[in-house]
């Protein structure tokens, strides 16, 4: 296990991952898992006060799956596993060291190469990742 959790932080953790991707299939869900726990690891940026999925999840204007109706509705059991995957300590290039992501349109849509300062660490179907420097965010490398 990556990070303490209870059955809430799973279900919430699966839930966003099905409303932030998807429709990028299970790796795209499980790379937004990733970007979750990263948060919850991170002592920097505004993530210093960040100890739990459900901080990560509830932060303000971070996650704009959390007001999407597919949010809402109860996580399957295929997306509760892909969630503990996730927990359990798999990680995903290029979400691997990534904090940050956003969708910048279409699968054919190029990434920024940078993002609010950060990194370009790689491109997944519709999603774009950025990472800190390693110096800045050492609790993710």
């Amino acid at each position: 296990m990556i990070i303490n959790y209870n059955s809430k932080d799973l279900d919430l953790l699966a839930r966003i991952m099905r409303a932030e991707a998807q429709t990028e299939g299970e790796l795209g869900m499980l790379m937004v898992g990733n970007v979750v726990v990263n948060r919850v690891l991170a002592d920097c940026y505004t993530f210093k006060d960040i100890d739990s999925v459900s901080d990560a999840i509830y932060q303000p204007n971070q996650f704009v799956g959390a007001d999407s109706p597919l949010f809402y509705g109860s996580a399957t059991t295929n997306e509760k596993n892909l969630a503990k995957r996730i927990l359990m300590g798999e990680y995903y290039y290029p979400a691997t060291h990534a904090l940050w992501f956003y969708a910048p349109g279409n699968s054919s849509t190029s990434c920024q190469s940078k993002w609010y300062s950060q990194p370009l660490a790689g491109k997944y179907k519709n999603h774009c990742f950025y990472r800190p420097d390693s110096g800045v965010c050492p609790q993710i490398y």
